[in-house]
């Protein structure tokens, strides 16, 4: 069975850093052909599968904004190249632009924005001097946003597996926007989904392993299997990162 594999690489990135920190070392040099086999080793259902290729589809971080982001990004990518992790990498873009918004903070319960408003001891008053509490603010910031990945994963999946270059594939992603061209392609090959969060996959790319063509299986990563599929360092030529 020849799989291809297709990878949302800053989905996998923020899945990894919400699970082992942000600022925890040790996990962030992925060998993502390392840790595709080894998912497809342990969910078991495809016995003969042989990675075929490897898309990997991302972004390059903007190097006016985050430099040092930018360097250590640049070195990953080549890195990966280097080492055969993945066969090629498909390029989005990185956007950079000021947005304006109403200042919010987290709940930290239901995860949703609660508006922050005037009250002591910050207070807005009008221009007779009166105090006007509750007031909601407006700010102006920074917007950095990847764009482009979840159409190349989705664009690379689809070619591969209407050309037959693939029998099966692996999507790694918990992307929503892939629900429609997954849910497609499992009309004609079997098709794993690896959720880089272990939490709950997105509705819309969930189903039944009996849909389509059949055969079909989902996967959570967890902080080990970060841990235990990392690239060699130095990799070739690019040595890891430091705080990696």
């Amino acid at each position: 069975m020849r799989v291809g594999v297709y990878v949302d690489g800053y989905n996998l990135y923020y899945g990894g850093r919400s699970q082992c920190g942000r600022g925890t070392a040790g996990w962030r040099w992925i060998d993502v052909r390392s840790l595709v086999a080894d998912v497809i080793a342990r969910q078991g259902q495809w016995p003969n599968a042989s990675i075929e290729r490897i898309v990997y589809c991302t972004a390059r971080v903007d190097a006016v904004t985050n430099p040092s982001a930018h360097q250590d990004q640049d070195v990953y990518l080549k890195a990966l190249l280097a080492t055969n992790s993945v066969d090629h990498i498909e390029y989005g873009n990185y956007v950079a632009r000021v947005k304006n918004g109403l200042l919010a903070t987290q709940d930290p319960a239901t995860r949703r924005p609660v508006l922050t408003t005037s009250n002591w001891p910050v207070m807005v008053r009008d221009a007779s001097g009166r105090k006007v509490p509750d007031a909601e603010f407006m700010v102006s910031y920074l917007h950095l946003e990847e764009k482009g990945s979840d159409v190349n994963v989705a664009s690379h999946l689809i070619f591969d597996v209407t050309s037959g270059v693939v029998d099966a594939a692996v999507v790694v992603s918990n992307d929503s926007d892939l629900a429609f061209p997954i849910k497609e392609v499992r009309n004609r090959v079997p098709v794993g989904l690896i959720n880089p969060r272990d939490g709950y996959t997105a509705g819309d790319l969930t189903g039944k392993k009996s849909d389509g063509v059949g055969n079909h299986w989902w996967w959570k990563l967890k902080p080990p299997t970060y841990l235990s599929n990392q690239l060699p360092d130095p990799a070739g030529t690019y040595t890891k990162p430091r705080g990696w």
